[in-house]
Formats: structure tokens, C-alpha cells, sequence
């Protein structure tokens, strides 16, 4: 049922975001390797990180880059499928293959960036083991993040889950539930917004830096980045690799600037470089 809501509101929202674009100009023509390269990214820190070479390293390099920031993780796909845009950065691999399961995409990594490690927050105890029996906990309603969710609970001690749940578990895969934890399942972006209504909330490393969390310092449990899946990449629809453009950028995220930039900006290691 989210599922079909979430999907309603892509339609919705890649709609807009087609007549915003053509409205401004701003996809003068971004599937043309003539005109800019167009790039939908989360705020923090991917758009971020395309500001940051966009302003320092684009121009050197030959590249006209556009950067358009979008708060949920929908949108980038579908204007990336649509060819509202001419690339995303904001996804993991997981997500991505289940988004172009469901949905019909044909999107495609071009390079791993960073790592933004999961979190377990609250606003009512400090530690995790502090939450009492019956304790709501908020999880992503996404397939992936949920999933990535409770194997981080699972990983610290607070639930078990079945044999052979994988990148799909939801709650009723899980096995054991020591302190009978209630889940209350919302969008990504809505989780640290819930703090001062449920016990605990799994937030996703983006938002939690939109919402002046500090991972590293205000995480109860934060997932570790050791042989970590859900890197972080710039994604184009499939036939997009060969774009100049696209190549261009790609060079430009792995290059020893943005390293640097990434482990100074983001020192308490809420963001990790993947390369």
C-alpha cells in the first residue's frame, strides 16, 4: 500500500519537477552533451559535495555543472528516467536495484563516492539498551532502508531476525524481539522529525545531517562502514555512462580534492569517501 503512494507521489512530483525545469531553463538540454549537466542530489552532503566541484573544480575541468536538490528519494530516479536530469547522486546499490525492480527504471552507477553510516537516535534515553519494553522505534518505510534499518538493531543486540532476511526484511522477519519493540514505519526524510513523538528513530545519514545531527557524536548505535554495501554513487539512466559530461563528473568526485573535502567538512566521520 505505501508502496502504491509512494509511487503516486513520484508521478506527482517528477511532473513539477519537468515543468520547473523547462519553466527556468534549466534543462537546456540535459541529456545533450552540449548543454550542462544537470544532477539531482540529496542536501546534505551530496549536494554538498557538487557544490563543492562545481565551484573549485568543474570549470578547470571543462565541465558545466547544475545542481538540484531534492528531499526525498523518489524524484531523483524518476526525473533521471524521464530525462528531466541528466544524472542523480543520493542512492546505494540495494535501494537502486530494488527502485528498478518496482518501478520500471532503467538507472544505472557510474561511481561510488561515500558512505553515510546509519543511526539509531533519541531525544528520551542515551543509550540503546536504556529502551524500555514496548518502546516505539522509527524505521524508513522503504524497502531498503527498512531493511538496513533493523539489520542495524539486529547487529546491536536488539532484536534477532530470521535466517535468510536480506536486503527486504520488514518487522514480521523478525525472530526475536527481547523488549517487544513496536515499529512505526514512515518516509525516509519524515525519521528525525519523529524524535520527539517515538522512544527512538533509525535516520538515514543525509537527513540526520539536515537535521543538525551529528552521527558520530548523537547516534545511540551507528552502522559500522567495514565491507559496508550502501555506498553512496552518481547514477544516469542506462546508456548515459559514455556522456563526456558524465565522465567528467565521475573523475571529479573520485579525485584527491573531494577525498580531502569529505574528511574535512565532515570530520566526526558522518561521511566517509568510498574510494
Amino acid at each position: 500500500m505505501r508502496n502504491t503512494a509512494q509511487l503516486t507521489t513520484a508521478v506527482l512530483a517528477a511532473g513539477a519537477l519537468t515543468l520547473g525545469l523547462t519553466a527556468c531553463g534549466a534543462g537546456k538540454d540535459s541529456g545533450s552533451a552540449d548543454g550542462p549537466l544537470v544532477v539531482a542530489a540529496s542536501p546534505a552532503p551530496h549536494a554538498e559535495i557538487l557544490t563543492y566541484v562545481k565551484d573549485n573544480l568543474a570549470k578547470k575541468a571543462g565541465l558545466d555543472l547544475e545542481v538540484k536538490e531534492f528531499t526525498d528519494y523518489v524524484t531523483p530516479n524518476t526525473a533521471t528516467e524521464d530525462g528531466s536530469v541528466g544524472a542523480n547522486y543520493f542512492q546505494n546499490q540495494p535501494y537502486l536495484d530494488d527502485f528498478n525492480k518496482k518501478n520500471g527504471t532503467h538507472i544505472v552507477p557510474v561511481v561510488t563516492v561515500h558512505l553515510e553510516p546509519l543511526g539509531l537516535y533519541s531525544n528520551k534515553v542515551k543509550k540503546a539498551d536504556a529502551l524500555k519494553s514496548g518502546s516505539t522505534v522509527a524505521v524508513p518505510n522503504d524497502t531498503v532502508n527498512e531493511a538496513r534499518a533493523l539489520k542495524l538493531l539486529a547487529a546491536n543486540g536488539l532484536i534477532t531476525l530470521k535466517d535468510g532476511a536480506g536486503n527486504s526484511a520488514t518487522p514480521s522477519d523478525i525472530a526475536k524481539n527481547p523488549k517487544n519493540l513496536k515499529f512505526k514505519e514512515l518516509e525516509a526524510a519524515q525519521t528525525p522529525r519523529s524524535l520527539d513523538d517515538v522512544d527512538a528513530a533509525v535516520v538515514n545519514g543525509n537527513y540526520a545531517l539536515d537535521s543538525d545531527l551529528k552521527p558520530a557524536k548523537d547516534a545511540l548505535v551507528l552502522e559500522s562502514p567495514k565491507n559496508n554495501p550502501y555506498g553512496n554513487f552518481l547514477a544516469v539512466k542506462e546508456g548515459e555512462e559514455k556522456d563526456p559530461r558524465v565522465k567528467k563528473l565521475a573523475k571529479l568526485l573520485t579525485s584527491p580534492e573531494v577525498k580531502k573535502f569529505i574528511e574535512d567538512e565532515y570530520a566526526d566521520g558522518s561521511v566517509l569517501p568510498s574510494f
